[in-house]
């Protein structure tokens, strides 16, 4: 089966219902191109440093702009629109940084929480505590839609991959990376992280990315970028600024490539034995 997805580029703001106005232009303008998939970026309902701001401006799943925008969207246009990420407010009065699957009934098939917290110090002294306001995700999901099984990873989620290849033996033939990556990072990981996972993995591998410089001051790198089960790129955005990009994908090229290289079935468990070099004597071996 052959399906024609697309992602989508943004630069989202503080304000939830001017990003939402954004996010329908966009999406409107990704089904008009033919896509039936449609994937938005980490955190399109607002790039908000100010914690305060952005506890202030939360709202319920069910009450969210953006949730209730996708809703509207996906059953206008029939198709499968898939939100990256938005910041929720949970019971607890904790936040979640969560993702959304709607189907063309405008129903929501699933969530997807992100799991790894984006808890770093870079060189050009940016720091980031994501774990200081959003609750991590403690579930990996796998979507079975009528083109294709589709697995779950946000952002950061890129860096761990035992969760891409948990999804691929499960079943997964289309890997979601929506993400918010800072310039830093960028430039020096993200193409090659990808293609990676992808490669390794041997499934297709779509990326929305936030892209430019943002209200509340933040870089963040762009490139969002759809990559086939061989690593290689066929499709790509700039690095700022709105944009949809959009690709074929044919699922067969899964099998075919899995089939080429079948690591996923070569895998083998192992256990690893530290060595303790200091009783090593002079001349001996390690057995």
């Amino acid at each position: 089966m052959t399906v024609r997805v697309a992602a989508i580029q943004m630069c989202s703001g503080t304000a939830p219902e001017r990003n939402a106005a954004v996010l329908a232009d966009l999406v409107r303008e990704a089904a008009g191109q033919g896509a039936t998939y449609v994937q938005t970026p980490e955190m399109t309902g607002a790039l908000q440093r100010d914690r305060a701001a952005l506890r202030a401006a939360l709202r319920g799943e069910d009450d969210d702009v953006i949730v209730q925008t996708a809703r509207k969207l996906s059953a206008e246009l029939g198709i499968h629109l898939h939100i990256g990420s938005t910041a929720i407010g949970l019971s607890d009065g904790k936040i979640a940084n969560r993702g959304f699957l709607f189907g063309p009934d405008g129903e929501k098939i699933c969530h997807y929480d992100k799991i790894h917290m984006f808890d770093v110090d870079l060189d050009n002294g940016e720091s980031w505590r994501e774990s200081a306001a959003y609750t991590p995700g403690e579930t990996a999901r796998l979507a079975d839609l009528p083109f294709g099984k589709l697995g779950f990873a946000i952002c950061y989620d890129v860096r761990f991959p035992e969760l891409f290849r948990r999804q691929a033996v499960a079943g997964a033939e289309i890997m979601t990376v929506p993400a918010a990556f800072t310039r830093q990072t960028g430039e020096a990981h993200w193409e090659i992280l990808l293609r990676a996972r992808a490669i390794e993995n041997g499934f297709f591998v779509i990326a929305a990315a936030q892209g430019g410089v943002h209200e509340d001051g933040r870089e963040t790198f762009g490139h969002s970028i759809i990559v086939d089960p061989w690593g290689r790129i066929l499709a790509e955005a700039g690095p700022s600024g709105a944009a949809v990009i959009t690709a074929d994908l044919d699922i067969a090229a899964v099998a075919g490539a899995r089939g080429k290289i079948p690591n996923l079935k070569n895998a083998r468990e192992f256990s690893v034995a530290p060595l303790d070099v200091s009783t090593r004597t002079s001349g001996g071996a390690i057995a």
